[in-house]
């Protein structure tokens, strides 16, 4: 049996609620599992200490017996202090998307378009001769 400690949903729409659970990996997410080992509520501050309860005696059994533990409950863990920290590699995190690199392409183009008209002398326009009168007293 692959056992699994992952998040089960409850609540409803909009208003979400977790059991961490124990379960087989072949399981429902919402359906049958082994043990219920705490909840986890994403709508409470960072720093609620309601946010995650965890039995944290239980939680280390069964990783004893060998149960994985998804990647958010690994975090949930390694913020515990329950598992090492793991380096997570993700090159294209601070990567721009498609759109705001072309943004940030038009943006340059303007300004350096911009320094080129300053560093171009100006044409001199001649000062146009006087109009004639008539054209003064309309």
């Amino acid at each position: 049996m692959a056992l699994k400690i992952r998040l089960a949903r409850g609540g409803s729409k909009k208003r979400p609620f977790y059991r961490v659970v124990a379960a087989d990996s072949r399981m429902p997410r919402d359906g049958r599992y082994l043990e219920k080992l705490g909840t986890y509520n994403p709508l409470l501050p960072k720093d609620n200490e309601e946010r995650v309860k965890l039995d944290m005696e239980r939680v280390k059994h069964f990783l004893a017996l060998g149960a994985q533990p998804t990647d958010r409950i690994a975090r949930i863990l390694e913020a515990a202090g329950v598992l090492d920290k793991t380096t997570r590699n993700n090159p294209n995190k601070g990567e721009p998307g498609k759109a705001a690199k072309e943004r940030a392409e038009a943006k340059a183009a303007k300004v350096e378009a911009a320094l080129e008209a300053e560093k171009a002398p100006a044409p001199v326009e001649e000062a146009p001769a006087e109009a004639p009168a008539e054209e003064a007293t309309e």
